[in-house]
């Protein structure tokens, strides 16, 4: 095996098939691990880099979700040794890109798969997981607290937490309601689980009809197909209507401009309401000889209310916050899989005889829209690969 030089997935020109490049293969400095790649999972931005070139500087190796083993560490590394499985959310550089044989990336940004999961379920959670808990305690601000537990002891929210008030009730004692869109995207699945754990009650989520009973079974009080008879915004505020109190908090897990945000500012007129938008807008998707058109502006992207603040998700500033730095990824990403609080999305395996192939299936996968309800993932590393990885490590 080549050890100065290893093969990964880039986008040479928007639009067209992806390549294969041979890149150079770093040591891991400082707090630093280096990993084989034996899964990864394609998603929407994946997607975007690849048929528009959004924030793109070709050619770029791809992907955000990665799940391998740790064949090295840095000096200063202290959660992982050799031989350590381990999932997480990277993205910063070509090094820690997972759409390639070997990532180099912060201990910080990866956790250990838990015993009796797969790194196949492990992979699914990252970039949406992390995203969810920036988009409750940065831009909706609930406190989320998580309770390191003591040696032994149990892990998770503090005994008897309950959200604070002010975030459940208007001032006139009224529900205040939570509106997933998109409930059944990896984003809307996992925020959903993680507000019933919270002990968030009036969760209103807007999905196919098929998803329903997933989703209320996770959390949701209510659900309304986009789809079904009348105009589902209408739909929704006759329910908030006569059940009680206003919509306050907006999730919007599609990012659509005729989709998603333009119904949501239909819904979107109570004093304050919170609506966070996950980037970019799609204004054109991508399609058979359709250039497409994206937004990062959320508030030039439809008509809203001038009581409510609407705001573009940016999950990758998440690190700003310095105490979910050091444990959203380590510590509370791998609890929430272990314990079940967080229920891995359905995994759609792509098949291929090689990982470019594989690559190439899940963008023409995730461009065609035959994805519902679940993430794609694939094999990075062949068998023969992480063989030999491995056996180098007992060596």
């Amino acid at each position: 095996m080549n050890r100065n030089t290893h093969p990964a997935i880039v986008t040479v020109r928007p639009s067209e098939p992806l390549q294969i490049l041979q890149v150079e293969t770093p040591k891991p400095v400082d707090n630093e691990v280096k990993l084989i790649v034996q899964w990864t999972a394609s998603g929407p931005l994946d997607h975007h880099q690849a048929s528009a070139h959004l924030l793109v500087t070709p050619p770029q190796i791809l992907g955000d979700g990665v799940a391998g083993t740790i064949l090295q560490v840095g000096p200063n590394v202290t959660r992982y040794k050799p031989g350590d499985e381990v999932f997480g959310f990277v993205w910063r550089n070509a090094k820690e890109k997972a759409h390639q044989l070997y990532c180099v990336a912060p201990e910080n940004l990866l956790g250990k798969v838990p015993e009796g999961k797969s790194m196949q379920e492990a992979v699914v959670l990252g970039n949406n997981f992390v995203t969810v808990w920036h988009v409750f305690t940065n831009d909706f601000e609930f406190e989320l607290p998580w309770d390191r537990g003591v040696e032994g002891g149990a892990k998770g929210k503090p005994e008897g937490y309950k959200p604070r008030k002010n975030e459940t009730e208007t001032e006139d004692g009224r529900k205040k309601w939570i509106l997933v869109w998109g409930g059944s995207s990896s984003c809307g699945m996992y925020g959903i689980q993680v507000l019933k754990y919270y002990g968030y009650e009036n969760i209103i989520a807007v999905a196919g009809s098929k998803h329903h009973e997933t989703l209320k079974r996770y959390g949701a009080k209510e659900c309304f197909d986009y789809r079904g008879g009348g105009d589902v915004v209408e739909r929704v505020k006759e329910f908030v209507r006569k059940d009680g109190g206003e919509v306050s908090y907006i999730f919007d897990c599609i990012g659509s401009q005729d989709g998603s945000l333009r119904p949501v500012a239909r819904i979107a007129g109570a004093d304050g309401c919170r609506i966070a938008i996950l980037l970019p807008v799609v204004v054109k998707d991508a399609a058979p000889g359709i250039k497409p058109e994206y937004e990062m502006d959320v508030t030039s992207c439809a008509d809203w209310a001038k009581n409510v603040t609407p705001v573009g998700v940016r999950t990758h500033f998440w690190m700003d916050n310095k105490v979910l730095a050091g444990t959203l990824q380590t510590e509370i990403m791998p609890w929430a899989l272990e314990t079940g609080v967080i229920e891995p999305n359905e995994q759609i395996v792509v098949e291929g005889h090689t990982m470019l192939e594989r690559a190439q299936s899940a963008m023409d996968m995730l461009r065609d829209k035959k994805v519902s309800g679940g993430r794609l993932v694939w094999r990075i590393a062949e068998e023969g690969q992480i063989a030999e990885a491995l056996k180098e490590l007992k060596q």
